[in-house]
């Protein structure tokens, strides 16, 4: 009977953003070994990028493996990208691990390393994950980008001003008084450069204006 660790990263910003769960990764790992008959010497639990192998768990395992070479046959994840991200970083590590008698495996993306065409394969699920996360961000940036060319203003209001939604969803920012003069006073005072910006926020809040300076230093930099 082969004995397998059992290999669980989600970083927290997956875990949260993208429904990724140890939890559930652990489950399908320990039914796979069940179902293979696969001993499951322990489970480790990473909460860290794939985007290196410098990780504190991982670099804990790749130490255990080295002083006890022979108590592990397989390690197990769920897909390849739990693995790793770097294409480049994931061969060196595959061929670190083949020289301690270890095979990394994803149970949901099988593949025999010893097929060189399989390598191409292994790149693809690597890299897929990274390359839609960033069609998801450009994608995002232009729906911004074009909500802006069509008078949309999808972000909080500047002080001054307040958001509101017209008919259709049409979202605008107009004025809010007296705010909006005294910030345009506040600008044109700025753009002087006869007084300190602390100054001249210190005046407008004598004036009325609801800002903090932490802004208003924002607003006028």
């Amino acid at each position: 009977m082969k004995t397998a660790d059992l290999y669980i990263r989600a970083s927290t910003d997956e875990q949260a953003d993208k429904g990724y769960s140890q939890r559930n990764q652990e489950e399908v790992l320990r039914k796979y070994c069940g179902i293979n008959h696969i001993n499951v010497r322990k489970v480790i639990l990473e909460d860290h990028s794939a985007k290196s192998f410098i990780r504190p768990e991982w670099t804990k395992l790749l130490l255990q493996l080295r002083k006890q070479r022979g108590k592990t046959d397989l390690i197990l994840f769920t897909k390849w990208d739990r693995f790793s991200r770097n294409a480049p970083d994931a061969y060196q590590m595959i061929h670190t691990l083949k020289i301690l008698g270890v095979e990394p495996q994803a149970i949901e993306q099988p593949l025999d390393m010893s097929v060189p065409e399989n390598k191409i394969m292994l790149a693809i699920y690597l890299t897929t994950p990274e390359v839609e996360n960033d069609r998801r961000s450009l994608n995002v940036f232009h729906g911004m980008r074009r909500a802006r060319k069509e008078g949309r203003f999808m972000a909080t209001a500047p002080v001054g001003y307040v958001n509101q939604i017209l008919e259709g969803g049409l979202k605008r920012i107009i004025p809010r008084e007296p705010q909006a003069s005294l910030i345009q006073w506040a600008f044109k005072e700025v753009s002087e450069n006869r007084f300190s910006i602390e100054q001249i926020w210190k005046r407008a809040r004598e004036l009325g204006l609801a800002c903090n300076k932490s802004t208003f230093l924002a607003c006028s930099s």
